[in-house]
């Protein structure tokens, strides 16, 4: 039995002060549909511009996770999306008044305690998991990390840590499933070593920083004098050197005495839930940060597009018949040689259309297109590709031998690698959005054997015959 998707039942709001910048803001999670994804929407900015979770709007990993979309930032998202990618929940919008997630205890705590008070629900559609197949390694020579994605039945993280510290050598932490999150990491908090704090103090960072959201840890010998000194700085107050227990500087002790690096599971958690679908793999990470977890989830969003793509490549069998051949094509389109430039249409249903045409060195653009070595125009791969799509258009009328398709715009349009003399381009044409007025709004891909050559969004206009 199929895994469902899951929203919140209800909307709940929760606020705090942003770690770094140290300004109040409000949080809001709100249910959202099947196949939404996480999303933020930045209500304090004109028009309420949405920043979709996703790893190619991150722009900065330098003290945490930055993501930003179109000129809307939104700063340390990590947390809040572990807690949410912890919970198993697969759709949410997240509306912040403020450009930095709320801090809270440095941990996902709070916020997994507000999901749950929301509620979570199923929705009908399933679950997307990716599983990994092959291993996917990014390595960080300069700061010794790895992180390794391995194949596996279910996710789980393994993580180990080193520091240069009498308080902090070595250590391990493992989560076995993703339904112990809520127990074993949520409440492990963000920390921090005493050597890094006054740099970052006095890089303007951590304005919301106090002993009550993060774990300091002294990772060197001081004197009174110095912790007096780095208190001041901190904003707290004075604490006795003999005081100090097991070098934490907190008054409060660890929850767990690996919880620095369960806390690292959760930052891999909340990074990698930008990859906009939950994994199948085991994780194993030493000395990891939140650049390298951007880039294993950038690695790993590579193949799962290549694979997608092969996946969505169309099956082209040269002994099926096709639906439409070359005469009842130029019974619809009003195109001729040399710009006829579809063979025959193999698959069509009332929202998808499948062509083909099959280049041979006979073609009338091969005499001045590079003649010494052919390449087919990338404007007539697009000309080939608006023909199939005018057939699927054509179609959504009783009498289209009476209607013209004229292309008004195309977008996006990205040429993957050059189509030469012997290839058969297959293309895919698929409606984005029901036709309305007559216009019609269309993603073409175009492929030959399973490698994606070039693709586009097409808007054309359905038109009477005058």
């Amino acid at each position: 039995m199929s895994d469902k998707q899951k929203t919140i039942q209800k909307e709940i709001k929760i606020s705090g002060k942003g770690l770094h910048s140290g300004k109040q803001v409000e949080l809001t999670f709100k249910p959202a549909p099947e196949n939404h994804g996480y999303k933020f929407r930045r209500v304090d900015i004109e028009g309420q511009p949405i920043v979709n979770a996703l790893l190619e709007n991150v722009v900065d990993t330098s003290r945490g996770t930055t993501i930003e979309e179109k000129g809307a930032k939104v700063i340390t998202v990590e947390h809040v999306l572990a807690a949410i990618y912890g919970l198993e929940i697969d759709n949410i919008l997240i509306e912040l008044n403020n450009e930095e997630v709320p801090i809270m205890d440095g941990s996902s705590k709070l916020f997994v305690e507000k999901l749950l008070e929301a509620g979570i629900t199923e929705q009908n559609e399933d679950k997307k998991y990716y599983t990994i197949k092959n291993n996917v390694i990014y390595t960080d020579e300069n700061n010794d990390a790895e992180i390794v994605i391995i194949p596996d039945s279910k996710l789980n993280v393994n993580v180990v840590i080193e520091y240069d510290s009498e308080i902090v050598l070595s250590q391990h932490a493992y989560l076995s499933k993703l339904s112990d999150f809520k127990n074993e990491i949520a409440n492990c908090r963000t920390f921090v070593l005493l050597s890094e704090l006054e740099i970052l103090l006095k890089n303007n960072l951590i304005k919301g920083g106090d002993l009550s959201n993060a774990v300091v840890i002294l990772d060197k010998q001081v004197n009174q004098e110095e912790l007096d000194r780095i208190a001041k700085l901190f904003g707290e107050r004075t604490k006795k050197l003999e005081d100090i227990k097991n070098g934490i500087l907190n008054d409060s002790q660890l929850n767990y005495p690996n919880e620095p690096a369960r806390h690292k599971i959760l930052d891999i958690l909340g990074d990698l839930a930008l990859l906009g679908q939950p994994i199948k793999g085991r994780i194993i990470a030493k000395k990891t940060g939140h650049n390298s977890n951007v880039q294993i989830g950038k690695k790993l969003r590579e193949v799962i597009k290549k694979e997608n793509l092969k996946t969505n490549a169309p099956f082209y069998d040269i002994n099926i018949p096709p639906i439409m051949d070359i005469t009842q094509i130029k019974k619809l389109l009003p195109h001729r040689y040399p710009f006829l430039l579809v063979d025959k249409i193999i698959e069509m249903t009332d929202t998808t259309v499948i062509g083909v045409k099959n280049v041979t060195g006979n073609e009338e653009f091969f005499n001045g297109h590079f003649p010494k070595e052919p390449v087919m125009p990338g404007v007539l791969q697009i000309e080939a590709m608006a023909q199939v799509g005018g057939i699927l258009v054509l179609s959504t009328v009783p009498d289209p031998e009476n209607y013209t398709t004229l292309f008004l715009k195309i977008d996006g349009v990205r040429f993957k690698r050059k189509v030469v003399p012997g290839d058969t381009l297959v293309f895919k044409l698929e409606f984005i959005s029901p036709l309305r007025r007559g216009l019609a709004n269309m993603r073409g891909q175009a492929f030959v054997g399973d490698s994606l050559v070039a693709e586009g969004e097409l808007l054309a206009q359905i038109s009477k015959n005058i």
